[in-house]
């Protein structure tokens, strides 16, 4: 399913553009620098070229080491690839789903039902805790910023993402926005969008769950750990206000994005 963010990416899920939302002091975030997504793992040659086209500098997988190896980016002409882990290991439980393309279908789907706990969502919730709190994830976070601050060319772009392209990412996303200056209104409904973006991809997953038998509470499970919810958004927000009393200053103080980082990358992304 298409949104307006969406990328023309055929062989891939949930690539998006940040570019044209708007800050709260009036100015807009400049497209073809900004691009978040799922796996880069199953790109055709033609979407490749359609991302190099497009700009794409640096490709930032957040990913963990095990999901790197599984399902290798293929990474456009020309673009760095930046290996920057949040998890040591995937808490989001995302890569037992969506490794389908890469390994034999039996495999992921025994793997997918191994995973999925009595509540997904509460697992989600625990997991949100972690990608505010872990050190791991402060330092990719920190890195993450770094090369944006380096992506100040004209129609250079950075993708940024993980397995799904939900998680991982939509922190990422929700950092550098507020950085930006959009509004935390905003920030949430790009969030919230993955799960139009990811539709079609999560209708499938819950289908083939069901036709291996799993009953309507473990089916919910699975939809929690496959999607996103305002809750997952909400407790994030309430760990980054605990640590630092606002989402800004909690990039400046736990992620060490200076005064001069801001300005600067308003410079860059705004204009």
């Amino acid at each position: 399913m298409k949104t307006q963010q969406s990328l023309k990416v055929k062989s891939g899920t949930n690539f998006r553009e940040l570019g044209g939302y708007q800050t709260s002091d009036g100015h807009t975030v400049k497209s073809h620098k900004l691009l978040r997504s799922a796996s880069l793992g199953a790109l055709s040659k033609p979407d490749l070229q359609y991302l190099s086209d497009y700009g794409v500098h640096y490709d930032i997988d957040l990913r963990s080491a095990d999901e790197q190896a599984k399902v290798p980016d293929r990474v456009p002409p020309k673009t760095q690839y930046v290996f920057n882990p949040v998890f040591a290991v995937d808490l989001t439980r995302a890569s037992k789903f969506s490794d389908a393309e890469e390994q034999s279908q039996s495999v992921q789907e025994a793997e997918a039902l191994q995973e999925i706990p009595d509540n997904g969502h509460a697992s989600m919730l625990k997991t949100y805790q972690d990608i505010i709190n872990l050190d791991s994830a402060k330092q990719a976070y920190q890195t993450f910023f770094q090369y944006l601050l380096a992506n100040d060319q004209p129609q250079q772009s950075v993708l940024f993402h993980c397995t799904a392209g939900k998680d991982r990412t939509g922190i990422g996303a929700a950092f550098i926005l507020t950085a930006l200056g959009v509004p935390y209104e905003t920030i949430k409904q790009d969030y919230l969008l993955t799960n139009v973006a990811s539709k079609e991809y999560v209708d499938h997953q819950l289908a083939h769950l069901k036709a291996d038998g799993l009953n309507p509470k473990q089916l919910t499970s699975a939809k929690a750990l496959l999607t996103v919810s305002p809750d997952y958004l909400r407790i994030a927000d309430a760990e980054i206000k605990q640590a630092a009393g606002s989402w800004l200053n909690f990039i400046q103080t736990d992620l060490k994005v200076t005064d001069q980082d801001l300005k600067d990358l308003k410079q860059i992304y705004l204009d």
